[in-house]
Protein backbone atom coordinates (compact mmCIF):
# COMPACT_ATOMS: atom_id res chain seq x y z
CA UNK A 1 0.00 0.00 0.00
CA UNK A 2 1.54 3.16 -0.74
CA UNK A 3 2.64 5.14 2.45
CA UNK A 4 0.48 7.87 3.97
CA UNK A 5 1.66 11.82 4.14
CA UNK A 6 4.13 12.31 6.49
CA UNK A 7 5.96 14.72 7.06
CA UNK A 8 9.89 15.36 8.74
CA UNK A 9 11.14 18.89 9.93
CA UNK A 10 15.08 19.73 9.66
CA UNK A 11 16.64 23.07 10.10
CA UNK A 12 16.04 24.32 6.34
CA UNK A 13 13.75 21.74 4.67
CA UNK A 14 10.60 19.80 5.14
CA UNK A 15 10.20 16.49 3.71
CA UNK A 16 6.79 14.35 3.00
CA UNK A 17 5.83 11.31 0.69
CA UNK A 18 2.28 10.42 0.24
CA UNK A 19 1.52 8.31 -3.00
CA UNK A 20 4.85 7.46 -3.63
CA UNK A 21 5.73 11.10 -4.12
CA UNK A 22 8.46 12.87 -2.37
CA UNK A 23 8.25 16.48 -1.61
CA UNK A 24 11.15 18.47 -0.42
CA UNK A 25 10.63 21.88 0.49
CA UNK A 26 13.34 24.49 1.30
CA UNK A 27 11.87 26.18 4.69
CA UNK A 28 14.20 29.08 5.39
CA UNK A 29 11.33 31.66 4.58
CA UNK A 30 12.55 34.07 6.36
CA UNK A 31 16.17 34.36 4.71
CA UNK A 32 14.18 33.82 1.06
CA UNK A 33 15.18 29.55 1.41
CA UNK A 34 18.93 30.68 0.99
CA UNK A 35 21.19 27.83 0.19
CA UNK A 36 23.96 27.32 3.33
CA UNK A 37 26.24 24.42 4.69
CA UNK A 38 23.26 22.99 6.62
CA UNK A 39 21.04 22.93 3.71
CA UNK A 40 23.51 21.26 1.66
CA UNK A 41 23.87 18.01 4.13
CA UNK A 42 20.36 17.82 4.54
CA UNK A 43 19.40 17.79 0.90
CA UNK A 44 22.50 15.15 0.43
CA UNK A 45 21.60 12.98 3.20
CA UNK A 46 17.66 13.03 1.81
CA UNK A 47 18.58 11.97 -1.57
CA UNK A 48 20.60 8.71 -0.24
CA UNK A 49 17.04 8.11 1.54
CA UNK A 50 14.90 8.58 -1.49
CA UNK A 51 17.92 6.60 -3.51
CA UNK A 52 16.95 3.61 -0.79
CA UNK A 53 13.57 3.78 -0.05
CA UNK A 54 10.75 2.12 -2.75
CA UNK A 55 8.54 4.14 -1.98
CA UNK A 56 9.57 7.01 -3.46
CA UNK A 57 9.11 6.78 -6.88
CA UNK A 58 9.34 10.26 -7.89
CA UNK A 59 10.25 13.18 -5.69
CA UNK A 60 9.51 17.25 -6.17
CA UNK A 61 11.20 20.19 -4.54
CA UNK A 62 9.98 23.92 -4.09
CA UNK A 63 10.55 26.37 -1.61
CA UNK A 64 8.08 27.93 1.17
CA UNK A 65 7.01 31.50 1.35
CA UNK A 66 7.86 33.50 -1.51
CA UNK A 67 11.20 32.33 -2.71
CA UNK A 68 12.19 28.95 -4.38
CA UNK A 69 16.18 29.42 -3.37
CA UNK A 70 17.22 32.97 -3.48
CA UNK A 71 20.67 31.49 -3.89
CA UNK A 72 23.73 31.59 -1.43
CA UNK A 73 23.35 32.65 1.98
CA UNK A 74 25.41 35.96 2.09
CA UNK A 75 25.31 36.47 5.83
CA UNK A 76 29.11 35.74 5.54
CA UNK A 77 29.11 39.26 3.93
CA UNK A 78 32.24 39.84 1.31
CA UNK A 79 34.36 36.50 2.21
CA UNK A 80 30.77 33.91 1.78
CA UNK A 81 32.68 32.64 -0.86
CA UNK A 82 36.36 32.51 -0.17
CA UNK A 83 36.67 28.77 1.35
CA UNK A 84 40.69 29.12 1.88
CA UNK A 85 40.42 28.46 4.79
CA UNK A 86 40.13 24.59 5.42
CA UNK A 87 42.83 22.90 7.08
CA UNK A 88 43.99 21.21 3.89
CA UNK A 89 43.24 24.41 1.71
CA UNK A 90 47.23 24.96 1.73
CA UNK A 91 50.34 23.21 0.82
CA UNK A 92 52.92 22.89 2.99
CA UNK A 93 55.10 25.57 0.54
CA UNK A 94 51.68 28.06 0.95
CA UNK A 95 50.62 27.27 -2.29
CA UNK A 96 46.77 26.59 -2.77
CA UNK A 97 46.16 22.61 -2.80
CA UNK A 98 43.33 22.44 -5.71
CA UNK A 99 42.87 18.96 -4.46
CA UNK A 100 41.68 19.65 -0.81
CA UNK A 101 38.05 18.04 -0.31
CA UNK A 102 37.70 22.02 1.66
CA UNK A 103 37.19 23.92 -1.46
CA UNK A 104 34.42 21.69 -3.56
CA UNK A 105 31.77 23.94 -4.58
CA UNK A 106 29.09 22.83 -2.09
CA UNK A 107 26.51 23.29 -5.11
CA UNK A 108 28.38 21.21 -7.35
CA UNK A 109 28.60 18.67 -4.52
CA UNK A 110 24.47 18.56 -4.76
CA UNK A 111 24.59 18.67 -8.56
CA UNK A 112 26.37 15.35 -9.10
CA UNK A 113 24.64 13.90 -6.42
CA UNK A 114 21.20 15.10 -8.21
CA UNK A 115 23.33 13.61 -11.02
CA UNK A 116 23.60 10.09 -9.54
CA UNK A 117 20.41 9.89 -8.48
CA UNK A 118 17.58 6.69 -9.48
CA UNK A 119 14.29 8.67 -9.40
CA UNK A 120 12.82 11.36 -11.17
CA UNK A 121 13.31 14.68 -9.90
CA UNK A 122 10.50 17.56 -11.06
CA UNK A 123 11.48 21.23 -10.01
CA UNK A 124 8.19 23.38 -8.74
CA UNK A 125 9.96 26.73 -8.77
CA UNK A 126 7.59 28.83 -7.02
CA UNK A 127 9.14 32.74 -6.43
CA UNK A 128 12.67 33.81 -7.06
CA UNK A 129 15.38 31.13 -7.92
CA UNK A 130 18.82 33.16 -8.29
CA UNK A 131 22.62 31.59 -7.96
CA UNK A 132 22.36 28.08 -6.84
CA UNK A 133 18.75 28.35 -6.26
CA UNK A 134 18.50 27.81 -10.09
CA UNK A 135 22.05 25.99 -11.09
CA UNK A 136 20.51 23.54 -8.51
CA UNK A 137 17.70 22.21 -10.73
CA UNK A 138 19.50 22.07 -13.87
CA UNK A 139 20.22 18.56 -12.37
CA UNK A 140 17.08 17.81 -12.00
CA UNK A 141 14.76 16.45 -15.05
CA UNK A 142 11.52 18.54 -15.29
CA UNK A 143 11.24 22.32 -13.97
CA UNK A 144 8.20 24.02 -13.62
CA UNK A 145 7.83 27.63 -12.97
CA UNK A 146 5.14 30.50 -11.67
CA UNK A 147 4.48 32.93 -13.53
CA UNK A 148 5.39 34.86 -10.64
CA UNK A 149 9.40 33.25 -10.71
CA UNK A 150 12.57 35.09 -11.55
CA UNK A 151 15.39 33.34 -11.70
CA UNK A 152 19.02 34.90 -12.39
CA UNK A 153 22.49 33.62 -13.27
CA UNK A 154 23.69 36.33 -11.38
CA UNK A 155 27.50 35.06 -10.74
CA UNK A 156 29.68 37.80 -12.95
CA UNK A 157 27.42 40.57 -10.81
CA UNK A 158 28.89 39.32 -7.66
CA UNK A 159 32.46 38.86 -9.25
CA UNK A 160 32.51 35.18 -9.05
CA UNK A 161 31.97 32.46 -11.66
CA UNK A 162 28.78 29.75 -12.44
CA UNK A 163 28.87 27.05 -10.34
CA UNK A 164 26.62 23.26 -9.56
CA UNK A 165 28.59 22.26 -12.65
CA UNK A 166 26.23 24.33 -14.32
CA UNK A 167 29.00 24.70 -17.07
CA UNK A 168 28.35 21.33 -18.04
CA UNK A 169 24.38 21.75 -17.34
CA UNK A 170 23.03 25.01 -18.65
CA UNK A 171 24.67 24.76 -22.18
CA UNK A 172 22.74 21.00 -22.43
CA UNK A 173 19.70 22.32 -21.59
CA UNK A 174 19.30 25.99 -23.46
CA UNK A 175 22.05 26.12 -25.50
CA UNK A 176 25.57 27.57 -25.49
CA UNK A 177 24.67 30.86 -26.72
CA UNK A 178 21.69 31.47 -24.11
CA UNK A 179 23.78 30.02 -21.74
CA UNK A 180 26.75 32.55 -22.21
CA UNK A 181 24.24 35.37 -22.36
CA UNK A 182 22.42 34.34 -19.65
CA UNK A 183 25.99 34.38 -17.87
CA UNK A 184 27.72 37.36 -19.05
CA UNK A 185 24.64 39.64 -18.15
CA UNK A 186 24.07 38.39 -14.57
CA UNK A 187 20.57 39.65 -15.10
CA UNK A 188 17.59 37.84 -13.03
CA UNK A 189 14.78 37.27 -15.56
CA UNK A 190 10.52 37.27 -15.37
CA UNK A 191 10.41 33.34 -15.69
CA UNK A 192 7.96 34.38 -18.69
CA UNK A 193 10.62 35.93 -20.31
CA UNK A 194 12.20 32.00 -20.68
CA UNK A 195 9.15 30.42 -21.29
CA UNK A 196 10.82 29.41 -24.64
CA UNK A 197 13.87 29.05 -23.82
CA UNK A 198 14.25 25.30 -23.11
CA UNK A 199 14.75 26.02 -19.30
CA UNK A 200 11.14 25.27 -18.51
CA UNK A 201 8.67 22.69 -19.27
CA UNK A 202 6.09 24.88 -18.85
CA UNK A 203 5.54 28.40 -17.01
CA UNK A 204 1.92 28.28 -15.10
CA UNK A 205 0.15 30.41 -12.63
CA UNK A 206 1.29 30.11 -8.84
CA UNK A 207 -2.03 28.35 -8.26
CA UNK A 208 -1.58 25.51 -10.41
CA UNK A 209 2.35 25.20 -10.32
CA UNK A 210 1.87 22.30 -8.01
CA UNK A 211 -0.54 20.38 -9.32
CA UNK A 212 0.97 20.76 -12.56
CA UNK A 213 4.26 19.38 -10.54
CA UNK A 214 2.36 16.71 -8.85
CA UNK A 215 0.40 15.26 -12.19
CA UNK A 216 3.87 14.67 -14.20
CA UNK A 217 4.93 12.81 -10.42
CA UNK A 218 1.57 11.33 -10.70
CA UNK A 219 1.37 9.88 -14.10
CA UNK A 220 5.26 8.47 -13.85
CA UNK A 221 4.45 6.83 -10.76
CA UNK A 222 1.13 5.12 -11.60
CA UNK A 223 2.23 3.74 -15.64
CA UNK A 224 5.70 2.63 -15.12
CA UNK A 225 8.38 0.36 -13.86
CA UNK A 226 10.57 1.66 -11.20
CA UNK A 227 14.02 -0.26 -12.54
CA UNK A 228 12.88 0.94 -15.90
CA UNK A 229 13.19 4.20 -14.86
CA UNK A 230 16.10 4.37 -12.98
CA UNK A 231 17.81 3.10 -15.29
CA UNK A 232 16.54 4.94 -17.97
CA UNK A 233 17.49 8.37 -15.98
CA UNK A 234 20.87 6.88 -15.86
CA UNK A 235 21.44 5.91 -19.95
CA UNK A 236 19.83 9.18 -21.09
CA UNK A 237 21.80 11.51 -18.47
CA UNK A 238 25.19 9.84 -19.01
CA UNK A 239 24.48 9.35 -23.02
CA UNK A 240 25.31 12.90 -23.31
CA UNK A 241 28.61 12.20 -22.82
CA UNK A 242 28.91 9.40 -25.27
CA UNK A 243 31.15 10.14 -27.99
CA UNK A 244 29.75 7.70 -30.49
CA UNK A 245 26.93 5.61 -31.00
CA UNK A 246 28.34 2.43 -30.34
CA UNK A 247 28.66 3.01 -26.93
CA UNK A 248 24.70 3.62 -26.74
CA UNK A 249 24.35 0.71 -28.35
CA UNK A 250 25.99 -1.41 -25.82
CA UNK A 251 24.44 0.30 -22.99
CA UNK A 252 21.12 -0.41 -24.57
CA UNK A 253 21.90 -3.62 -25.61
CA UNK A 254 22.69 -5.15 -22.25
CA UNK A 255 19.67 -3.20 -20.43
CA UNK A 256 17.15 -4.27 -22.88
CA UNK A 257 18.54 -8.11 -22.24
CA UNK A 258 18.22 -7.69 -18.63
CA UNK A 259 14.60 -5.65 -18.69
CA UNK A 260 13.30 -7.98 -21.37
CA UNK A 261 14.53 -11.21 -18.65
CA UNK A 262 12.51 -9.44 -16.23
CA UNK A 263 9.37 -10.22 -14.49
CA UNK A 264 8.40 -6.30 -15.13
CA UNK A 265 8.38 -7.02 -18.97
CA UNK A 266 5.97 -9.65 -18.74
CA UNK A 267 3.77 -7.79 -16.90
CA UNK A 268 4.13 -4.66 -18.60
CA UNK A 269 3.13 -6.91 -22.17
CA UNK A 270 0.39 -8.60 -20.49
CA UNK A 271 -1.29 -5.60 -19.29
CA UNK A 272 -1.40 -3.84 -22.20
CA UNK A 273 -2.56 -6.93 -23.86
CA UNK A 274 -5.32 -7.41 -22.00
CA UNK A 275 -5.86 -3.77 -21.10
CA UNK A 276 -5.97 -3.02 -17.63
CA UNK A 277 -2.99 -1.17 -15.25
CA UNK A 278 0.11 -3.02 -14.59
CA UNK A 279 1.56 -3.73 -11.77
CA UNK A 280 5.08 -3.80 -11.61
CA UNK A 281 6.92 -5.85 -8.60
CA UNK A 282 10.43 -5.58 -9.21
CA UNK A 283 11.81 -2.49 -7.12
CA UNK A 284 15.43 -0.27 -7.35
CA UNK A 285 16.67 -1.54 -3.81
CA UNK A 286 17.23 -4.88 -5.30
CA UNK A 287 16.45 -5.60 -8.80
CA UNK A 288 18.91 -3.18 -10.96
CA UNK A 289 21.03 -5.64 -12.92
CA UNK A 290 24.36 -6.45 -12.08
CA UNK A 291 26.12 -4.49 -14.50
CA UNK A 292 24.71 -1.11 -12.74
CA UNK A 293 26.68 0.69 -12.62
CA UNK A 294 28.41 0.55 -16.03
CA UNK A 295 30.34 3.54 -15.82
CA UNK A 296 33.13 4.56 -13.70
CA UNK A 297 32.71 7.66 -11.42
CA UNK A 298 35.28 10.18 -11.97
CA UNK A 299 37.52 11.39 -8.78
CA UNK A 300 37.86 15.09 -7.65
CA UNK A 301 41.48 15.57 -7.96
Amino acid sequence: MPRACEITMSNTLLYSVENHIATITFNRPEALNAFNAEMNRELLALLDLIDEDDEVRAVVFTGSGRAFCAGADLAGGGDTFDVSGGDDAHNEDGSINYSADSIRDLGGRLTLRMYQCKKPLIAAINGAAVGVGITMTLAMDIRLASDKAKVGFVFTRRGIVPEAASSYFLPRVVGISRALEMCYSGRVYPATELADSGLFRKVVSSDALLPEAYEIAREIVENTAPVSIALTRQMLWRGLDMSHPMEAHIVDSRTVLSRGMSSDAQEGVNAFLEKRPAEFKDRVSKDLPDFFPWWEEPKYR
